[in-house]
């Protein structure tokens, strides 16, 4: 009776994994449009599709290159306070880019070695960010567990 009882949750994990894409952005873009189009706008498209196809997408976004402004508690005390656009977008920005991490339940992570380039402090991100040594590292590793690699750039 065990292992006819073993056997069936093994079954019910691997149809479980069937129903679930995974997908690693690798986020370089500092264009705050292609930001908006590609991240706020795009990953909620894609969370649907997946979801009106009775699946599950994870989504891992790997935040480095231009794109560390995005994600800075407060950019008008920041090194991208000079960027106009995104310090007048700031409020607005914020809650959407939390609303990826709490509603859409997106995993960003962030290069900690070029962020200190940046000459921007760990602290200075927002909490739901989580810092990995490197880009390529938290790359890797995401692919390694099965998450389909995407560049988004400029």
């Amino acid at each position: 009776m065990k292992k006819i009882i073993l056997l069936i949750s093994l079954l019910g994990i691997l149809h479980a994994e069937e129903n679930v894409a995974k997908v690693v952005f690798d986020l370089t873009a500092g264009n705050l449009k292609t930001f908006e189009r590609k991240v706020l706008k795009g990953i909620p498209l894609f969370k649907a599709h997946y979801e009106g196809n009775l699946k599950e997408l994870h989504v891992a976004v790997m935040i480095h290159g231009g794109a560390y402004k995005f994600f800075v508690k407060d950019p008008a005390h920041s090194p991208y306070s000079g960027e106009k656009d995104l310090v007048e977008a700031y409020a607005t920005l914020k809650k959407r880019v939390a609303a990826m991490a709490d509603t859409y339940e997106v995993d960003f992570m962030m290069c900690e070695s070029g962020l200190l380039k940046q000459k921007v402090k760990v602290t200075d991100v927002y909490d739901f960010v989580r810092m990995v040594p490197n880009a390529a590292i938290g790359l890797i590793d995401k692919q390694n567990e099965g998450f389909a690699y995407m560049p988004m750039k400029d």
